[in-house]
């Protein structure tokens, strides 16, 4: 990305079945010395079983990026809507294949 100017003009495409996009209640998030992996899960309240929906894996200069316009755009949306409030459920133990828990 750093290889784009300013000024320079992307053109990004968007197909029907992507722009409907996939919705997602849970996210994990692993991470190497070389990326970041994102799985975007629909948990179903009372079902023992989630699906991933999407993986997402990103280069740790890409996922800080991310982090910054994904923060960036929180913000703007509280500005204009009010402050988002989380609750702290505990952790969900979570069997993902062979090991994992978050």
């Amino acid at each position: 990305m750093s290889d784009i100017k300013k000024d320079q003009k992307i053109n990004i495409q968007l197909d029907e079945k992507t722009a409907e996009g996939v919705y997602s209640n849970l996210a994990i998030i692993n991470h190497s010395v070389s990326e970041f992996v994102v799985d975007f899960i629909n948990m179903m309240p009372g079902s023992p079983k989630a699906k991933v929906k999407s993986r997402i894996i990103l280069t740790p200069e890409h996922a800080k990026r991310f982090q910054k316009a994904l923060s960036d755009n929180i913000n703007r949306f509280e500005k204009s809507n009010g402050e988002i409030k989380t609750n702290d459920s505990p952790p969900i133990p979570i069997n993902f294949g062979t090991q994992g828990e978050a």
